[in-house]
């Protein structure tokens, strides 16, 4: 009987260790942690955002990188067929706004519970407090992987080391975001050992800082139906609509997740500008002309008294301190240069981005493992045979929705059906 291994027991090893065991191939999965999908626990807020119901154009459209190299596998394993699949499995999904698919019961337990019966049902044997600290060759391919007991391991005495043979290996061990769950880039390591190429990694879908001290007196506060521009000098490199949020140390929330996997690789080298559009709805003209309306109405009312309707109640003394205008001053002695002047600063809050968080707060690791040396076809290995990626580990990284766990699926479902069917060598 062909024998697989499986390194990692997050989204992408489960499913993969699932897929090889119905080829007919014995699978043993091994993770380092104390129990499977520690990550699946945390995404979606715990409610396990799994996948996005749309069509395989629409998931392309929102990969980051090597969107290409993903044809084969989205096609092959469509957001329907994960859905299928976990129906199949016990677990009842339903799609709320945007498309993003959740367990009914809206626990992110159910996703791993799934997983878990579906690799007892195929007899995948899983071995916890087990890490992979190297893979070894034998003419010319993979031969296994040499293992050792995660905890109290003596790396110079060498104890408890132990070989693992296999006719193939999937290389499932997540990136680097999140590593309080174990991602701590042991695949990178892995791969680069039988001559793969590793990507630049940075964090991706995850908050950023500002330099701007009055966004600490912002924290907490959520801004819906805005406009987020960002700049380097003058080139205007990224604009979307939709919610943010302030931090003590900057900016997060869904526009600024998603600006962070387009700018990361240009926010490590400098500094970029971050204009925020408070009433995009609004024409700078036809934002004038309410204001002049609220001015005329009251024309004997202080300043801030009047504009106060326009903001929440926590932006109000941050952008009468911006705008440079009397917050105590009567309307009616307010210029004509000051209230356009206070207009433009509504469309146009300026903040300096200074940089990424660390992977601690990132929601997935952009870069990883060269997918020009991996098979889109099977994720088998160009440079080593027998090898096999999926998940995270591979240089592919999408926008936040869903996308990225169908990144993990569909990889998952091409390695485990082609490491698990290939002949017995």
């Amino acid at each position: 009987m062909r024998r697989v291994i499986v390194v990692g027991g997050g989204a992408a090893g489960m499913m993969a260790a699932v897929f090889a065991a119905k080829q007919g191939a014995r699978v043993e999965l091994y993770e380092k942690n104390e129990k499977l999908g520690k990550k699946l626990y945390i995404t979606g807020k715990g409610r396990c955002n799994l996948t996005n119901n749309c069509q395989v154009e629409e998931l392309l459209e929102n990969v980051c990188s090597n969107a290409k190299f993903l044809y084969s596998g989205f096609y092959s394993f469509t957001a329907q067929n994960v859905m299928e699949f976990f129906e199949e499995a016990g677990m009842p999904v339903k799609t709320e706004r945007g498309n993003r698919v959740f367990p009914v019961s809206d626990h992110a337990y159910d996703v791993t519970a799934a997983l878990e019966r579906c690799m007892r049902q195929y007899g995948v044997r899983v071995h916890l407090h087990r890490a992979v600290k190297e893979l070894f060759v034998e003419n010319g391919r993979i031969g296994g992987v040499v293992l050792c007991r995660e905890e109290g391991y003596d790396h110079k005495a060498g104890q408890d080391k132990q070989r693992e043979y296999a006719d193939a290996v999937i290389i499932a061990t997540g990136g680097l975001s999140y590593p309080v769950t174990g991602s701590t880039g042991d695949g990178y390591r892995l791969a680069k050992s039988v001559g793969h190429s590793i990507g630049e990694t940075l964090p991706a879908l995850v908050p950023m800082n500002a330099r701007e001290d009055w966004v600490k007196e912002l924290q907490g506060l959520s801004l819906r139906n805005v406009r987020v521009t960002l700049y380097n000098g003058r080139k205007r490199i990224y604009e979307e609509f939709g919610e943010m949020l302030f931090t003590h140390f900057g900016v997060s929330g869904p526009l600024i997740l998603t600006a962070s996997s387009h700018v990361g690789s240009q926010l490590k080298k400098q500094s970029l500008g971050m204009r925020i559009d408070l009433k995009p709805a609004l024409t700078a003209e036809q934002l004038d002309a309410r204001v002049l309306r609220e001015f005329e109405q009251s024309p004997n009312k202080k300043f801030r008294n009047v504009v106060a309707g326009l903001f929440p109640a926590k932006l109000l003394p941050v952008m009468l301190r911006l705008g440079g205008v009397d917050p105590e001053k009567k309307v009616n002695l307010i210029t004509r240069e000051e209230r356009q002047g206070f207009v433009r600063l509504i469309k146009n809050v300026e903040l300096t981005l200074t940089g990424l968080r660390d992977y601690r707060e990132a929601v997935i690791t952009r870069g990883g493992v060269c997918v020009r040396e991996v098979h889109p076809s099977t994720m088998e290995s160009r440079k080593m045979p027998g090898l096999y990626f999926a998940g995270e580990v591979l240089d592919l990284d999408a926008l936040t929705g869903g996308f990225n766990l169908q990144i993990s699926w569909s990889t998952a479902y091409l390695a485990g059906n082609a490491a698990g069917s290939q002949g017995e060598l």
